[in-house]
């Protein structure tokens, strides 16, 4: 069997198949096999493990996930990779192809039949159109996971794990900590994939909170709050968050909801933490209630 980690492995099985790269769908495959090593140890993959692998492309990190773990299933949308999966992965008798969108499988379904409903890992090389998307609906469906290892663009993976105050802080570092603790594990250049990507990249493992460090009264209101804040950056908290359409307080009402938490009435959005937008949105959520007219 082929070890696809090898560059001349990966070119005879393109080759083998006259396989064209599709770049619809973002298509790089790994070719350095210390990345792939760093990957299962990040996701701290045992023989214990059911792990779901998004974008197997032609099977490179899936062959090292069979070996490592207990049960993978792979789901793959281009269904020109299902032959080639078909064959790089017969040695191997741990292991389902799905050919589907990971946006559209019913994944609790799945660990439900799969898993019995126990947590699950999840590994992926993503395409970095679509890195974002995947991740939040993954962590946004409440689905049994123990952890989410994914290879990103690099420039994504900072704005991950950033903290307040920095350039790369933003909607997307409090909607990924909400849910995880992120762990950038290995920086990875451009020469690692074939085809190169213009870009850098990084593996960024996601642990999923057991207990939530923090406690929200209202899960929508405080997302709805963290996309008000970012929208217009260099505006005031204040004013973001008065301007929204999808928000009905008035200047007044957050105003004294900051100067409650003894937050700055002229702070903008981006140097707030998680703990702190959630204990806003929690004031914010207690004035709503209070003039919501009784039936």
């Amino acid at each position: 069997m082929a070890v696809l980690g090898n560059p001349q492995n990966t070119i005879e099985v393109l080759n083998k198949y006259k396989f064209v790269v599709q770049k619809k769908f973002g298509q790089n495959f790994l070719i350095d096999t210390h990345v792939l090593d760093k990957i299962i140890l990040a996701a701290d993959i045992t023989k214990d493990d059911f792990v779901l692998e998004i974008g197997p492309g032609i099977g490179t990190l899936t062959q090292y996930l069979c070996e490592n773990a207990r049960e993978v299933v792979a789901v793959e949308i281009d269904r020109m990779l299902i032959p080639i999966l078909e064959d790089t992965l017969s040695a191997y008798d741990n292991v389902t192809v799905l050919n589907n969108d990971i946006l559209k499988l019913d994944l609790n379904a799945l660990v439900q039949e799969r898993n019995n409903g126990k947590p699950i890992k999840v590994v992926a090389n993503l395409p970095y159109y679509i890195t974002t998307p995947i991740i939040m609906d993954l962590l946004e469906r409440h689905l049994p996971l123990i952890n989410i290892t994914v290879m990103v663009q690099k420039e994504v993976a900072d704005r991950m794990q950033a903290s307040p105050g920095t350039k790369e802080y933003g909607a997307l570092s409090l909607a990924v900590q909400y849910y995880a603790k992120p762990y950038i594990a290995a920086n990875v250049p451009p020469n690692c994939f074939m085809p190169r990507p213009t870009v850098g990249s990084a593996v960024i493992s996601l642990t999923l909170h057991t207990d939530s460090p923090i406690l929200v009264l209202d899960e929508k209101l405080l997302f709805k709050m963290i996309r008000a804040s970012f929208n217009q950056r260099r505006k005031t908290l204040v004013n973001g968050l008065n301007n929204f359409a999808d928000l009905s307080f008035t200047k007044e009402e957050i105003q004294q909801a900051l100067v409650s938490l003894g937050i700055s009435e002229n702070i903008r959005g981006e140097a707030l933490s998680l703990g702190q937008f959630a204990a806003l949105s929690n004031v914010l959520h207690g004035i709503k209630k209070k003039i919501q007219p009784s039936l």
